[in-house]
């Protein structure tokens, strides 16, 4: 089993930058329909994923929420109730699949923490389901 053959590469992904806006992620997050997006700082490094709920308590905890302060608010200024764990390269496939079970996806770095895909627990699980019939 090569971690390759479920990746999809950061170039397919999408994420933000730590200076993004908490409108940015709201942006992001409606116009591509996902619940949870990673985040990256300026030199392409994972730093933190940020969720739907994420942006939710975020709303329900600021007494007046409006969207331009929302504008000017930086994401990573917000509270994360469970920001992602990410993996590296070399993990073997118990933490992988171990992972899976928490996280809808994995984000991968490389050695230097570099931000270079994730691994999408839908296809760890068909790949899986195919290489398991097959035996």
């Amino acid at each position: 089993m090569n971690i390759f053959d479920f990746f999809t590469p950061k170039a397919e992904t999408f994420y933000l930058e730590e200076d993004s806006t908490v409108r940015q992620a709201i942006e992001k997050l409606d116009r591509h329909k996902f619940s949870v997006v990673p985040i990256i700082d300026a030199q392409g490094r994972y730093v933190s994923t940020v969720s739907e709920g994420d942006i939710l308590g975020y709303m329900k905890n600021v007494a007046h929420f409006d969207l331009n302060v929302a504008e000017h608010t930086p994401i990573m200024s917000i509270e994360k109730y469970r920001p992602y764990q990410e993996l590296g390269l070399h993990e073997p496939i118990e933490r992988i699949l171990e992972l899976s079970l928490e996280q809808n996806f994995i984000p991968l770095v490389d050695d230097q923490d570099s931000y270079i895909g994730i691994l999408k627990r839908r296809e760890i699980i068909e790949f899986l389901y195919k290489h398991g019939r097959k035996k």
